[in-house]
């Protein structure tokens, strides 16, 4: 105790006096302690919030053409994720733990000799972020950001959270992030590895739980730079990405009877580059614009060199207080579906990196998410209509005509129709509370012929009116909220 009142003394400036034998009593002391541990937890804080979102779907034929004799699908899957965060003087630490499961896929009493291998548990981040500059610097904001996060930016069309889906998309990555004056601007990078080895740097690129990327690629990239700048101005925000994303070179060599293809990875990498612009404005407080253009560079992850590229533009224009409407056009390349594709020649497939196809491509998931459908491309035209009832309850309709970008081959050296079908997505949003809503959505599609193609889908007898509906209950408490 008289250790403590000497440094609170000496703090205070009263060393002196307390050599002239004035006396400070314990409580006084024992205040003055408390007050600087109130203070100290003033300038720190923590965060505890989760979230439980169940989703129940019917699939018919959601995410690719399925068999008019097949059945639909039903089931509810959950995510479980547990958010604690905290910030400290000139620094932050975030921790996301989240499970994964359906409903059913794991016994309701297992055995200890079990090997679980439904195993949804993982760690969705986990990032420590450091302040460069401190409390007096001129500066807003200039941190490096380091570990496990989310990293999306803009509409979310080519990097982005990927939140519809219930695992998500994270990355083990570093950031340098500087802001200031209406000035953003992150460099970020990542570099891969299986495990902890004694020599080399070999990446197989295969993930051990989910599906790497978009469009059906299925490898994670062995390492990524970045550099993302927006600008604010009066009248919206323009932006500018880089993306460069590296994947290990491998041979594949075929040979015995019967033939067994063998791949070896080998040293080095193919690098795709990634290069655009976003934009966001709003015309008299009535219509707003949102548009990118991106081009696709450099090699894909088996070596083919890629030229291609994607353009679009979403209008937004409010009708009275509660209705927003307006259409939009997509257009991203592909391959000519009447040429033979071969290791030498060039892949005009653009693929959206690690976005959100969800948003854009239609709620049924048919282009750029887990299947090969949009090889040769994509035009998506759509009309969007929103209409907030209330505060808390809010509809949205989508229309979308789905077109190839390029030819689509009929087997026999002719050309197909590229269009490929039409679909209708209704959803309603419900808020029954700040920390708990739900969600219900349908989906149909028209689909054409050519959309169950050999080129694009090859199944026999396809049902071409696909159905997808869901409802989700979503609860995300946060723990240390005053009542």
């Amino acid at each position: 105790m008289e250790k403590i009142k000497t440094t609170l003394l000496n703090i205070l400036g009263l060393g002196k006096i307390e050599t002239q034998k004035v006396k400070i009593s314990k409580s006084l002391i024992c205040g003055i302690t408390l007050s600087l541990i109130s203070y100290n937890n003033a300038n720190a804080q923590l965060t505890a919030t989760g979230q439980i979102r169940t989703r129940t779907e019917m699939r018919a034929g959601q995410g690719t053409l399925q068999k008019l004799s097949d059945n639909h699908a039903l089931f509810t899957s959950q995510r479980s994720r547990l958010n604690l965060g905290f910030t400290g003087y000139r620094f932050k630490v975030f921790t996301a733990l989240q499970d994964v499961r359906v409903w059913g896929q794991d016994a309701s009493s297992i055995n200890r000799t079990t090997t679980e291998a439904n195993n949804g548990v993982m760690l969705h981040e986990a990032w420590a972020e450091v302040m460069l500059n401190d409390t007096i610097s001129s500066i807003q904001n200039l941190s490096l950001k380091v570990g496990r996060q989310e990293i999306a930016y803009d509409d979310q069309k080519v990097l982005g959270g990927l939140d519809w889906l219930q695992q998500g998309r994270r990355h083990d990555a570093i950031v340098l992030k500087f802001a200031n004056k209406g000035w953003i601007a992150d460099v970020g990078a990542a570099f891969n590895q299986n495990k902890e080895l004694p020599a080399g740097t070999v990446y197989n690129g295969i993930p051990t739980a989910y599906g790497a990327g978009t469009n059906g690629i299925g490898t994670m990239y062995k390492s990524f730079q970045y550099a993302y700048i927006d600008k604010k101005f009066f009248f919206g925000d323009l932006s500018f990405l880089y993306f460069k994303d590296d994947f290990n070179k491998y041979t594949s060599v075929t040979s015995g009877v019967p033939a067994v293809t063998t791949i070896t990875s080998g040293t080095g990498v193919w690098s795709r580059n990634t290069t655009g612009i976003y934009f966001n404005t709003t015309i008299k407080r009535k219509l707003n614009l949102t548009g990118s253009a991106y081009y696709q560079g450099g090699h894909d992850k088996d070596g083919r060199s890629i030229k291609a590229n994607l353009a679009s533009i979403t209008s937004t224009l409010q009708v009275g207080r509660k209705l927003f409407v307006g259409p939009g056009v997509d257009y991203l390349s592909g391959d000519d579906g009447t040429k033979t594709v071969t290791a030498s020649s060039d892949n005009n497939r653009f693929d959206p990196l690690y976005g959100t196809p969800h948003k854009f491509w239609g709620g049924m998931d048919y282009f750029y998410a887990a299947s090969g459908f949009g090889k040769q491309g994509l035009l998506n035209y759509f009309f969007k209509a929103k209409y907030n009832m209330k505060d808390n309850l809010t509809f949205l309709l989508e229309v979308h005509g789905f077109e190839a970008a390029n030819k689509l081959s009929n087997g026999t050296g002719g050309t197909r129709d590229s269009y490929l079908g039409t679909e209708l997505d209704f959803i309603v949003k419900y808020n029954l509370t700040k920390m708990v809503n739900f969600e219900a959505g349908y989906s149909i599609m028209k689909a054409t012929n050519s959309m169950a193609s050999a080129q694009v889908k090859n199944v026999t007898t396809p049902d071409l009116s696909p159905q997808f509906a869901y409802v989700t209950l979503n609860i995300k408490p946060n723990f240390l909220a005053k009542k």
